[in-house]
């Protein structure tokens, strides 16, 4: 089943002062990433993280049951150790990496989108492992060449679902006022390495977390892509504590309850049916599923309360195989695989969702544009 056809409205020229304007459709219209230096899970146990937590039996299962073969980062581990560094000497680190990987990942998207630079009303950059001031955000543009009119977005510490209010804010400038947005998810999360230790929930962010820079397009009334339909969240604040990002003056270090799977579970469904029942449309009807791959179970719990098959959330344990845990990058990097891979026709429905810090779910409908 498709959703409804939305009219593509005309946007007038010239308004009339107080008039009000006709809302543009806000659009996917492209994906381009850029990813740091690549090392296999097994190079990374055998020639680092098995003599960090002294090689104890537990940590070595986790990492071999991650469900992650390979990972990106701008710090490899084998050939330079960032373990006793200060938060400063991190963030100088992130403004120094990221940088060129973002203008990599933003010029790729617009190469994918078919946009120039000067097309480029709203930039955004989202992520929670780095900062400074004047910001990515302002070199990105002086890099790229934008306008000195272009207006700039920065969301900030949120974590792995941030793309998805990330891409809210964008679509709706986007369908307010007629602007191209591009939206830029640069996490680098191999510089918040931290000190040896034997707490479980740090074996397992080690196993699991990797850089990537995604930067994606959004146009208004663009004739193919990724419509923006609607966008819901939930928040569990009752369980806020089980997953945090903690600032401390060794960089930022990540809590992730074993619990998060169990408080994610009673909440999926609702979150899904909120976006779906209310246009007619069920689980069923969905054709991609970009669901961000926080780890194994978490993708396992999607599949049993939504009633999916293994196979419709096959992007989503690729990307986490292949590229690890991305945070807020992650997701985009699944939908970018199921637009090349999946037959999609006009239409046809695809749910976007990550999960993160709060604890919070956020979700977007999307609408296949062709």
């Amino acid at each position: 089943m498709s959703i409804s056809a939305v009219a593509t409205p005309t946007a007038p020229a010239v308004l009339a002062a107080g008039a009000r304007r006709t809302l543009s459709v806000p659009t996917v219209i492209g994906i381009g990433a850029a990813l740091p230096t690549t090392r296999t899970q097994d190079e990374l146990w055998d020639g680092f993280f098995r003599e960090h937590f002294e090689d104890r039996s537990i940590a070595e299962r986790i990492f071999r049951n991650s469900g992650v073969d390979r990972r990106h980062g701008v710090i490899d581990p084998l050939r330079e150790d960032v373990r006793e560094w200060g938060t400063e000497a991190r963030m100088q680190r992130f403004m120094q990496e990221g940088l060129p990987l973002g203008v990599q990942a933003v010029q790729a998207c617009l190469q994918d989108a078919g946009l120039d630079p000067s097309d480029v009303g709203l930039l955004s950059v989202v992520t929670c492992t780095g900062y400074g001031t004047p910001g990515v955000d302002i070199l990105l543009a002086r890099e790229l060449g934008l306008s000195d009119r272009t207006q700039r977005l920065h969301v900030g510490h949120m974590g792995c679902y941030a793309a998805v209010p990330g891409l809210a804010a964008a679509a709706d400038a986007t369908a307010a006022r007629d602007k191209v947005a591009i939206m830029l998810c640069l996490e680098l999360t191999s510089l918040h390495l931290q000190p040896p230790t034997r707490d479980l929930e740090q074996i397992v962010a080690h196993a699991l977390f990797s850089d990537a820079a995604v930067a994606t397009a959004v146009a208004p009334d663009a004739p193919k892509g990724f419509e923006v339909v609607d966008v819901v969240a939930r928040t569990d604040v009752a369980h806020a504590q089980k997953m945090r990002w903690d600032v401390t003056d060794q960089g930022f270090r990540m809590a992730l309850s074993p619990r998060v799977p169990k408080v994610l579970e009673k909440h999926v469904s609702g979150v899904v049916e909120e976006l779906l029942e209310p246009r007619g449309l069920t689980p069923a009807d969905v054709r991609g599923w970009a669901v961000h791959p926080g780890g194994p179970r978490i993708i396992d719990v999607v599949c049993e309360r939504l009633g999916l098959q293994e196979d419709d959330l096959e992007e989503t344990a690729a990307v986490l195989r292949e590229h690890g845990n991305c945070s807020s990058a992650t997701v985009l990097m699944v939908l970018d695989r199921i637009r090349r891979r999946r037959d999609l026709a006009d239409g046809d429905p695809v749910l976007f969702m990550a999960f993160g810090p709060g604890l919070t779910l956020y979700a977007a409908l999307l609408r296949v544009r062709a």
